[in-house]
Formats: structure tokens, C-alpha cells, sequence
């Protein structure tokens, strides 16, 4: 099994690398159901893994000029305050005990889970629905920035509590809000979910006892993943790889919700 964990690393940094997101969304299961980690910390692990990929995805683009490090930095600053402030205090906080009721009971590990899969339900509809040409079309309203700063803020307690990159929700936030066009949202993402993902692990060195050992193995070799995938995407179709992945996606959605229902 936990040589299966390591190809799974490899598996997290190689679909990265060919679609340009997604991977980190398995990170978690991969950790949970195959290498036994305990959602708590299967989540930190994961912002560490993902922050560390992330970065070197972001310093390609950003050699090649695509990230936009001004509105980057706009949008990152309440997004990884909020991370870390998730981390630091409210994870921790949560009590054992999410939910009961005449002897049904949700566990913190358990609604952890379920939140993880149903964002991951998100993740694949946004990859499979089909997109038309002005979908990502910034709009011309102004937006006020105290609206902004909100949904940033949101998505940052989202991604602190799940552990994953959260890119498909910060892309359309930088097209809409901050006016980027698709390629350089993309990158731009990169460099948003990077510094969110490691603030948001020196939240958990205060709370948990890291691994290092393991995790900057596991790590090393998602970045290994992630440079076969960036060599590989030139052969492949990038539309159809993302399709696949959205309906793989959604299937271990439908795993992680049947696994944790069952235990209920």
C-alpha cells in the first residue's frame, strides 16, 4: 500500500502537469484511504504537497510572464489569511463530535470528508460542463471591493478546511474580479494556491507533528510528477485529458461519500 501511496504522488504531480490543476484534488484520498492518515492530518499534509508543486508552476509561468504577481498578491492576502487562520484555530477548535441525534452522530474526520467530496463534486462538474465562448468573459460591472475581499476570504476557509488548491473556484474569481484574462488567471492561480496552501501548513506545524521525513518525499516526487506532465502534455489532448479526469473526479467523489456514509 504504500508503495501504491508513492505512485500516487508521482500520479498527483504527473496530472498537474498535464491539465495545469486537479491533481491536488487527490491528494487526500491518497493519504486517508491508502497511506491510513488521519483526515486532520491528511489535510496539512495535502497544503504542503500542493503549495510545494504549485510553487515550481509558478515560477514557469512567471519566467515566461503569465503570472500577474500585483493582483496576485490582492487576491492571495485575505485568501491565506483566512487559510491560516483556519488551520491555526478552527480545525483544531472543531469538537470530536460534529452532529447527533437520536444515535446519529457525525465525527469531525467524518464531515471533514464529506466536505472534501463534495467539493470535489464541484471540482468535476466544472471540469465536464461544457464551456461556451464567453463564459469566462470578464464582466464590465464594477464589483466592490469589499465583495471581493468577502468571497476571497470565503474561499479561503474553504480550501483551509479541505486541504486542496481550490483553483477552480480562485480562476473565475481573477477573470470576473480582477480582470485577467484565462491564461493568466491560470497561472496566476498557481501563485495564489502556492501561498495559500504553505501559510496555511505553518498553521498546522503549530498544531501537529509533521513527518518531515515522509513529506518531503511524498513531495519530491509529486514535483517529479509534475515536470513528466508538463513534458507529456505536449503529445496528449489537454481537452479530452481534463474530461477524463472531471468523470475520474467525480467517481472518487461518489467513493469518498459512499465510504463515509457507510461508517455512519
Amino acid at each position: 500500500m504504500e508503495i501504491l501511496g508513492y505512485i500516487g504522488a508521482l500520479l498527483i504531480g504527473l496530472i498537474l502537469g498535464l491539465t495545469g490543476g486537479g491533481g491536488s484534488i487527490l491528494t487526500v484520498p491518497i493519504l486517508v484511504y491508502i497511506l491510513n492518515f488521519s483526515p486532520i492530518t491528511a489535510t496539512a499534509y495535502s497544503l504542503f504537497i500542493v503549495g510545494t508543486t504549485s510553487a515550481f508552476g509558478a515560477t514557469q509561468n512567471y519566467l515566461k510572464g503569465f503570472v500577474d504577481i500585483k493582483k496576485g498578491f490582492l487576491f492571495a492576502i485575505p485568501s491565506f489569511t483566512a487559510v491560516y487562520l483556519t488551520r491555526r484555530f478552527f480545525v483544531p477548535k472543531l469538537p470530536d463530535t460534529i452532529f447527533s441525534f437520536s444515535g446519529f452522530t457525525i465525527s469531525k474526520e467524518a464531515f471533514l470528508m464529506v466536505l472534501f467530496a463534495v467539493i470535489m463534486l464541484f471540482a468535476a462538474t466544472s471540469m465536464l460542463k461544457k464551456k461556451k465562448t464567453d463564459d469566462f468573459t470578464p464582466t464590465d460591472k464594477e464589483e466592490s471591493k469589499l465583495l471581493f475581499v468577502a468571497q476571497t476570504f470565503g474561499i479561503g476557509i474553504l480550501i483551509g478546511f479541505v486541504g486542496a488548491g481550490g483553483g477552480f473556484l480562485i480562476i473565475p474569481s481573477l477573470v470576473f474580479f480582477a480582470k485577467l484574462p484565462m491564461r493568466k488567471a491560470v497561472a496566476t492561480s498557481l501563485f495564489i494556491i502556492a501561498l495559500n496552501s504553505l501559510i496555511g501548513f505553518a498553521g498546522d506545524i503549530q498544531t501537529l507533528e509533521i513527518d518531515w521525513l515522509f513529506l518531503l518525499g511524498f513531495s519530491s516526487l509529486s514535483v517529479i510528477g509534475i515536470f513528466i506532465g508538463i513534458y507529456l502534455n505536449k503529445f496528449l489532448n489537454e481537452a479530452q485529458l481534463k474530461k477524463g479526469f472531471g468523470y475520474f473526479v467525480l467517481l472518487m467523489a461518489i467513493f469518498i461519500l459512499s465510504k463515509e456514509f457507510l461508517k455512519l
